[in-house]
């Protein structure tokens, strides 16, 4: 699936109850590359507040080096 290489992108992270700011590395319609200072078990429940795209629910599908890889519920365009 094509991605969009956007790493100068910031976004906030909802983990466990708590937002955290994180570097948005790549997005694509069904997920996101992000760099994340708190790092989740993969299977966790998370949203994105992307800027241009609203809050995206979404799991966490792996993780590795301080960035995770984000599987959106839902497609976004």
């Amino acid at each position: 699936e094509p991605r969009e290489e956007v790493e100068s992108k910031t976004a906030a992270l909802e983990l466990r109850g708590r937002k955290h700011v994180v570097r948005i590395v790549n997005l694509s319609p069904s997920g996101a590359m992000v760099i994340c200072p708190s790092m989740p078990h993969i299977g966790e429940q998370v949203a994105l507040h992307l800027s241009d795209r609203g809050r995206v629910c979404g799991q966490v599908c792996w993780v590795r080096d301080n960035r995770i890889g984000v599987n959106f519920a839902a497609a976004v365009e």
